[in-house]
């Protein structure tokens, strides 16, 4: 490819990956339709592609369903793009989103040149896996343990294939799979204050296109009987994708019976209660009807409201260090204050637990809402930190909790 510069980059580098590698392999899969319903279909019907610009590499993470009946036609792209050339860290920990805590210290490895099927918790998630007491051997997988960061190594191809990522804080475990990913050389040179030019590297992927094809994506066997809920979860992401959804659509959709594990394991809850109507006993209020009352291994219940996966604007606002939340999100948030007020009276409490069998104490609420590239900044998880009883998780996460249980 050409150097790329300013707002040119995504365009072109779009118009490279389809002349070297997206059309090509299409074509391929047309001449061998042996392999449509077999191939990595988030190779061509993404739901979202999304790209790290770092120092030495640009990273292409696709986002959508393991395998299709068919080839996808007149499919539209949706990108977006992070600047990590200025990053003090390394890309690959810029992408996981969280540190790795060996007792190595600082010393890295070089990320290798493929990957599949990794399992790679920080020591932090290491010991709240083993809290949870998941099923480490129920499925083949590459495991490290004290496992130090990795970087990718200057001029080298890599990729990552059903990668996941596993790190915990005092919220809980905190997930990251990643389905695909790759890793491809760039140099940026003719660098001044206010621009630069990027030139990346196609040579790998357009030499991997009949080997892409033939590619069948690691999935849990189908002898597994929690290999029958991945389909529930292909009509949850759906419903996700599409942005005629509506929020009841959603929350319908999850209370079923079919669907509740992906509360239940999404939470690590062991009862789920939807739409559960709750009236004011001092004070004459219509009532609350929060989306989800999940109830916790202690036997208390947390609150879970729904939002749906696309935002109409920015999450994050504001001038350098003056950065908040944006309005959008901050009607979110206080939405669902009037369930901390209503908690916070022993009379309602109390007729909840009555009326309703379940216990409420102070509960955490959990706002579902936006896919994980709109949360990608570091900025947001320092404005979240700053509200007690608030956690955001973005619709990624959930799925990505869940179906990483089908590996364990």
């Amino acid at each position: 490819m050409e150097p790329l510069e300013g707002n040119d980059f995504v365009q072109s580098l779009m118009n490279g990956i389809g002349e070297k590698y997206w059309h090509p392999l299409y074509k391929y899969l047309q001449e061998q339709p042996q392999l449509e319903k077999t191939f990595p279909a988030l190779l061509l019907e993404q739901d979202q592609i999304v790209l790290y610009i770092g120092k030495t590499h640009l990273a292409i993470e696709y986002f959508g369903k393991e395998s299709t009946n068919k080839l996808p036609s007149n499919k539209i792209v949706k990108v977006s793009y992070y600047d990590y050339t200025a990053s003090e860290t390394n890309l690959f920990e810029d992408i996981i989103g969280f540190k790795y805590d060996s007792t190595m210290g600082d010393f890295n490895l070089p990320l290798p040149p493929y990957s599949d099927d990794w399992v790679l918790p920080t020591n932090r998630g290491m010991d709240k896996l083993i809290e949870l007491k998941w099923n480490w051997m129920a499925q083949n997988s590459i495991m490290g343990i004290n496992s130090p960061g990795f970087y990718i190594q200057e001029g080298q191809f890599c990729r990552i294939v059903n990668g996941r990522f596993f790190d915990a804080d005092e919220t809980g475990l905190k997930t990251r799979h990643i389905k695909w990913i790759d890793f491809l050389p760039l140099k940026i040179t003719d660098e001044t204050d206010e621009a630069y030019s990027i030139t990346v590297s196609l040579n790998e992927i357009s030499q991997l296109i009949e080997h892409d094809a033939h590619f069948v994506y690691p999935l849990p066997s189908k002898e597994d009987f929690k290999f029958t809920k991945l389909p529930q979860i292909n009509r949850f992401l759906e419903l996700i994708g599409n942005n005629k959804t509506s929020e009841t659509q959603l929350t319908s959709f999850l209370e079923k019976h079919i669907n509740l594990f992906i509360l239940t394991m999404g939470f690590l809850a062991t009862e789920i209660h939807p739409q559960l109507i709750c009236e004011w006993q001092s004070e004459n209020r219509k009532g609350i009807q929060p989306d989800f009352f999940i109830v916790r291994p202690n036997g208390y219940a947390d609150i879970v409201e729904f939002k749906l996966p696309k935002l109409k604007s920015h999450t994050i606002v504001g001038r350098t260090n003056r950065e908040t939340f944006s309005a959008e999100i901050n009607s979110y948030i206080s939405q669902t204050r009037v369930y901390k007020e209503y908690f916070e009276d022993p009379n309602n409490r109390n007729w909840v637990e009555k009326k309703h069998g379940i216990k409420v104490r102070y509960p955490k609420r959990v706002l579902v809402v936006g896919r994980r590239w709109e949360f990608s900044s570091d900025e947001w998880k320092e404005i979240i930190d700053d509200y007690r009883d608030i956690e955001i998780m973005t619709f990624d996460d959930l799925t990505d909790g869940v179906v990483s249980q089908f590996y364990m």
